[in-house]
């Protein structure tokens, strides 16, 4: 792919400083910018790399202004939100680099399946029965989509995704490598031996319009019903997500945390790593909740913050804290006043 310089301007609505016939054929990072490449300044913390790149072309901000000379083969495009034209740009980018439509000679689809004529599917994927794969669908290498299963328009399925029977993915989803959509959860019985009996599995999951879900990341689903994820919600890698939660709209969750079953997460929440989530509670919307924290009951308020193990408010957790920190020198205190009570007695 090359495109000039007044191009990319052009469609970023921006204003170009330096040659407009400047080819680019790539993007690279400020700091570790390639001849002929496109380059981004959204952080203050690397302004100092743009006097030094090596990228033929920049985005910066209308607000910018050098306090040195730039590189003398360096033009700029100032847009009102750099972030938002290079986020713009890359989805140019990730269409102008999508496959070709059609169906890999190696995939097997089940013939009662339907995918889109639009739709790409990759190198040795498994479609079952009664399939439907939605308009611009990508279905890469490997992956498996079971019987009855849907995929919406616009989704990109990464390699060695598996999406289990009865299971509905929207439209304009992504799922990163290794994402496991339907696996039984974790229900076992006890029987009369003291002996765990599995525990049949028959719901599903949904997942709604524009949600991602990063590598790795295992969402079980329902004993029975549905294990929900709402629409746009974002979830990094390595998340596990138990049968019948419902992660409500909008919610963002870090990697390695762990959901626990029938847990109910409300709407635009922000949920840190590694934070464990007791099963059968309900968290309201607009909770905040910091890295590492363990949340044991259910959070009613709405837009709380917490943190902690167990978790607390943020400012009980901070006021708490301080105490913590002090406590060998506050049993050393207690040491000796019972030393001195001691000799007094």
């Amino acid at each position: 792919m090359q495109i000039s310089a007044q191009s990319i301007a052009d469609i970023l609505e921006g204003n170009l400083t330096g040659n407009p016939e400047q080819p680019i054929e790539g993007l690279s990072k400020i700091d570790d910018g390639k001849l002929n490449t496109l380059t981004f300044l959204a952080n203050d913390a690397y302004t100092d790399f743009i006097y030094s790149t090596k990228a033929s072309v920049a985005i910066v901000s209308e607000k910018f202004k050098a306090q040195k000379a730039l590189p003398s083969s360096l033009s700029l495009i100032s847009v009102k939100d750099v972030r938002m034209a290079f986020g713009k740009l890359l989805e140019m980018y990730n269409q102008l680099t999508r496959p070709e439509p059609g169906i890999h000679p190696s995939a097997v689809v089940h013939e009662t399946a339907h995918a889109h004529e639009s739709a790409y599917i990759g190198p040795h994927v498994v479609i079952e029965a009664n399939c439907r794969i939605g308009e611009n669908a990508q279905i890469h290498a490997q992956s498996f989509i079971g019987r009855d299963a849907s995929i919406g328009t616009d989704c990109h399925i990464h390699p060695r995704v598996y999406v289990g029977h009865y299971c509905n993915v929207g439209n304009h989803c992504t799922l990163q490598p290794g994402v496991i959509i339907g696996g039984d959860g974790f229900g076992f019985a006890p029987n009369q031996d003291n002996q765990y009996q599995k525990v049949v599995h028959a719901g599903n999951v949904i997942v709604e319009d524009h949600v991602e879900i990063g590598a790795n990341t295992t969402i079980d689903r329902a004993t029975l019903g549905s294990t929900i994820i709402r629409k746009g919600v974002k979830l990094d890698n390595l998340i596990q997500v138990a049968h019948n939660c419902d992660i409500g709209e909008n919610t963002v969750i870090a990697a390695q945390t762990g959901i626990a079953g029938s847990t109910k997460i409300g709407k635009n929440c922000m949920i840190g790593g590694q934070v464990g989530i007791v099963g059968h509670i309900q968290i309201a919307d607009e909770v905040k909740i910091a890295a590492q924290s363990g949340i044991g009951n259910s959070i009613e308020d709405k837009g709380a913050i917490v943190q902690g193990s167990p978790a607390l408010p943020i400012r009980d957790f901070k006021k708490s804290y301080v105490h913590f920190r002090n406590l060998d020198a506050l049993a050393e205190q207690i040491r000796n006043l019972n030393q001195k009570t001691n000799q007094n007695g």
